[in-house]
């Protein structure tokens, strides 16, 4: 269960499409920094800078930090399983978005054709 104040960060963050330090990405998520250079390591995370000090995550970020939590909490599921299924979940994603261009882009043949019947 995510907690309503870190809904609400969330929220504005992604509103306002803020870039977090890996402070606050740390408090927002209520995380360690440890724990957020293990998934940049492994490359769940990817942040803008090069070394840690400069690091500036998205509000993605955020989203993604929860997933992994609930991925290791509920399923027991390793940093590399994870990794994994990160990969595959943007995959969908990515694959779901050019389904409805590919659908909105045919809608209006089909209301055409409705209307001809």
């Amino acid at each position: 269960m995510v907690n309503k104040s870190v809904e609400q960060d969330f929220s504005e963050v992604v509103e306002m499409r803020e870039e977090l330090s890996l402070s606050e990405l740390c408090r927002t998520c209520c995380v360690h920094a440890d724990r957020i250079v293990e998934l940049v390591d492994e490359g769940i995370l990817e942040p803008r800078g090069t070394a840690v000090h400069q690091w500036r995550f998205t509000g993605v970020s955020i989203m993604r930090v929860q997933t992994v939590h609930r991925l290791q909490e509920d399923l027991g599921v390793n940093l590399a399983g994870i990794a994994l299924a990160l990969d595959l979940m943007d995959e969908i994603e990515v694959l779901r978005k050019k389904l409805r261009v590919s659908e909105s882009s045919s809608q209006p043949d089909m209301v055409e054709v409705q209307d001809e019947a």
